[in-house]
C-alpha cells in the first residue's frame, strides 16, 4: 500500500505519494484546496493508500503558524469520515526552501522556479521523503 503526503496551503495543496513498496516518494498533483477532499476520496477509491502524511505548519521557533488552524479543520473531517485510512502530521518547516533548492539544483529555469503548484508538489514530496526516512531510522 502507499503513503500519501500532503502540503496543505490555503489555495493551492501539493501532494506526493510512495511506490507500492513504499521506497520511493514522487510528487502526485497540486489540487485547488477547495476541491482537496474530493480529490482524495477518488484517488483512494482507485489506490490503496495505508495512510496520509499531512504538514504540520510551524514557524522557525517552533510555534504554530497562522495555517495549523485550516490544517486542523481538514485533519479532524478526514478522520470523522474516513477513519479507515489515518492521517498524521508530520513537520514541514523549511521545505519550501528546499523546494526551491530543489528546482535550482535540478537547474530549473527562473520562470519554472515561480510556479508555485510545482513548489507546492515538491514540497510534498519532500515531507514525504523525510517522514519515510524518519521512520527508517527509527525502525
Amino acid at each position: 500500500m502507499r503513503i500519501l503526503a500532503v502540503d496543505y496551503g490555503r489555495k493551492r495543496t501539493g501532494l506526493a505519494v510512495t511506490d507500492p513498496l513504499q521506497i520511493i516518494a514522487g510528487g502526485l498533483a497540486t489540487v485547488s484546496t477547495s476541491e482537496l477532499f474530493e480529490y482524495l476520496q477518488a484517488y483512494i477509491a482507485k489506490e490503496p493508500i495505508e495512510r496520509i502524511i499531512i504538514g504540520e505548519p510551524r514557524q522557525p521557533n517552533g510555534e504554530p503558524s497562522e495555517n495549523l488552524a485550516r490544517v486542523q479543520q481538514f485533519v479532524n473531517r478526514w478522520r470523522k469520515a474516513m477513519p479507515q485510512v489515518p492521517i498524521e502530521y508530520y513537520d514541514e518547516r523549511f521545505t519550501s526552501v528546499l523546494a526551491h533548492q530543489a528546482m535550482l539544483d535540478g537547474g530549473l529555469k527562473k520562470k519554472a522556479r515561480q510556479n508555485k503548484a510545482l513548489v507546492d508538489e515538491i514540497s510534498a514530496t519532500i515531507i514525504l521523503q523525510n517522514y519515510m526516512e524518519s521512520r527508517r531510522f527509527r525502525s
